[in-house]
């Protein structure tokens, strides 16, 4: 019988009719015999079962298990939920959460009325979250339901965009302040000059003229400062290739910061000349504003010091110490922000922009280096950078 129940004999029997009428008509026996057989193997052929189907057992893609093998390792904290259950929280996000938060109900874990109202939804969607783990961060939730009650939700961290984004409204806020005070004084002494019809007397129509001079030296340093900072911000990721002796450098730089009228106030401290792989017209920048900065700030008729040294890691240390009234603590953090001055008064008096130790601290960090900033109240301060040194 063959696979069907058919049973095989008849198309046996009607083979061996057919060979036995071949042979009645004269044809050769043995090729009767091969068509027979032929027939025959064929028909044993068709009889023949084949193997039983295999079935194989499909595993739910969406299963905790294969999702938990799928996420483990990804950089981004990546929680599943199984209606409101976590039941998997990968290695990022038990870092951010904490292990515990494996079978916790997720309005528990997260306790955040924003980042709740979206996970009880049966919709698919995203929520910006401040305040997750710490207070000022800043989260993008993204939720996506895969069926079954089971969903995948996303935590992307923000903080830095925002930080960024707030970064630059003030700085875009505190540059148009630091730019209209002057122009500001520009225009209305000129107005007032213009005014008097020439009525002004001389001496303060000299006076006028001079402060709307200063103002406008004010407002070109602000102006080349500013260019300054986006220029180093620019580069900040292009490391480096000169190899820069310090020494000369350091002099040349200081001298030119100090100008004429100012150089009797330097003294030198140089133990030897180190070399490191720099960039000479920043570096020239870093040693004028750090020498500037000291002569401005610092006791009107005190010594400057400027030195170089080798640290116990090998890195040439470049620092500036005036004999000022010092620093008062509580500032020292704050003093590489753009725009920050202890004493407003004073530094715009001094023709500061509040730019120049933000200039230093981006260049030291191309630099790959550290900046320090120690002060004393009424002991002076001291601003070194170290940077690392090359082999001589």
């Amino acid at each position: 019988m063959d696979r069907s129940g058919t049973p095989l004999w008849p198309g046996l029997a009607l083979a061996a009719a057919t060979s036995i009428a071949l042979v009645a008509y004269g044809v050769n026996p043995w090729l009767t015999l091969a068509v027979a057989l032929v027939w025959a193997g064929s028909l044993f052929l068709i009889a023949i079962n084949p193997p039983a189907e295999e079935i194989i057992k499909v595993e739910d893609p969406f299963s905790s298990d294969n999702m938990a093998q799928l996420v483990e390792y990804s950089g981004t904290p990546i929680l599943v939920m199984e209606g409101s259950r976590i039941t998997v929280a990968n290695r990022a996000a038990r870092k951010l959460l904490g292990k515990h938060i494996i079978g916790q109900d997720m309005r528990v874990a997260m306790r955040h009325p924003k980042a709740i109202k979206l996970l009880e939804s049966k919709k698919n969607g995203a929520a910006n979250i401040q305040g997750l783990v710490r207070r000022r961060d800043v989260w993008r939730i993204n939720r996506q339901n895969l069926g079954n009650g089971v969903s995948v939700v996303e935590l992307l961290n923000q903080t830095a965009e925002t930080d960024i984004a707030r970064s630059h409204t003030d700085f875009v806020a505190n540059a148009s302040h630091e730019l209209r005070t002057p122009l500001a004084s520009i225009l209305g002494y000129v107005e007032t000059i213009k005014d008097s019809e020439g009525n002004l007397p001389p001496e303060k129509t000299e006076k006028f003229l001079d402060v709307i001079l200063g103002e406008g030296r004010r407002l070109q340093s602000l102006v080349s400062d500013l260019m300054s900072l986006s220029r180093i911000e620019a580069e900040k990721h292009d490391k480096p290739r000169e190899n820069l002796p310090l020494a000369k450098l350091i002099e040349r730089a200081s001298k030119d910061a100090a100008g004429l009228e100012r150089a009797d106030r330097l003294e030198f401290d140089i133990e030897k000349d180190m070399t490191v792989l720099g960039d000479e017209r920043q570096l020239e920048q870093l040693v004028r504003n750090l020498v500037d900065n000291a002569l401005k700030y610092g006791d009107t008729d005190g010594k400057v010091t400027v030195s170089l040294s080798e640290t116990d890691n090998a890195e040439a240390k470049i620092s500036v110490t005036d004999t000022g009234n010092g620093i008062d603590p509580e500032h020292i953090p704050y003093l590489t922000k753009r725009f920050y001055r202890t004493d407003p008064g004073r530094s715009r008096a001094a023709g500061g922009t509040g730019l120049g130790l933000a200039i230093v601290k981006h260049i030291v960090e191309r630099h790959l280096g550290r900046l320090d900033i120690a002060s004393e109240l009424g002991q002076g301060t001291t601003i070194s950078a170290r940077i690392p040194a090359q082999d001589t």
